[in-house]
């Protein structure tokens, strides 16, 4: 995780499996807040922005953000729904019919016009914070969760899906996905915080997620950083 100021050491939550992360238990100590009462303190201190959750296909951004922004009582937006509701046709046309640049274009025009109606959730597509100017409106507008998975997680969520993922439409889409974290990662990395998407039910990440934004926003109070209006 990432955490303004720039310098500050890196945080990443609840990936048992590295020993740099930061336990539920710890955070709470240090920010002396516990999750449940987390939800009220973190939509106050968030304003008009938007809670934007990025990653790759497969993690879980919508399923998470409609469980997160019921918990924080804020509308949940799925940018790839608006994208198609703006064109009139689904992903997979608009890739097939009009070309990946095209949608992405279109995508960059939805998810600024999206940040414009904060306090929400947001779920980006996979692709969309490659897009630098697509990251800036992000960092103006709102705060970056990058929801991340391991590929093999991955591959086993998205594998009864594939046909709905244009992306994948090649004949070795193992070798594909992982050539996509290789290119996407250190981008993503670039996210105001960092939570892991693991086989685990969805109100345990959702918690994760809130632990993290308290401790993001409350940081961000000390020291008089802001991300956003």
């Amino acid at each position: 995780m990432n955490l303004v100021p720039a310098g500050a050491r890196p945080r990443h939550f609840a990936h048992p499996e590295r020993r740099a992360v930061y336990s539920i238990a710890e955070l709470m100590t240090d920010i002396a807040l516990p999750n449940d009462a987390n939800a009220a303190a973190v939509l106050a201190a968030l304003g008009a922005r938007s809670i934007v959750l990025i990653g790759m296909m497969g993690v879980g951004k919508s399923s998470i953000g409609r469980r997160l922004a019921g918990r924080l009582g804020i509308p949940f937006v799925d940018a790839d729904a608006e994208i198609e509701k703006a064109a009139g046709m689904s992903i997979a046309d608009i890739f097939a019919h009009r070309g990946e640049a095209d949608f992405r274009s279109g995508e960059a025009r939805v998810i600024a016009r999206l940040l414009e109606g904060g306090p929400q959730v947001l779920a980006a597509g996979g692709g969309a914070f490659m897009n630098a100017g697509t990251r800036e409106a992000i960092r103006a507008k709102g705060v970056s969760v990058w929801l991340k998975a391991d590929l093999d997680v991955l591959l086993r969520r998205i594998s009864k899906r594939r046909n709905e993922r244009p992306l994948l439409q090649t004949g070795d889409p193992e070798g594909t996905l992982r050539a996509l974290l290789i290119e996407r990662e250190p981008v993503y990395a670039q996210a105001d915080l960092t939570v892991y998407s693991r086989d685990v039910a969805h109100d345990s990440i959702v918690a994760d997620i809130i632990t993290a934004l308290g401790a993001f926003l409350h940081e961000s109070a000390l020291t008089g950083v802001k991300s956003g209006p």
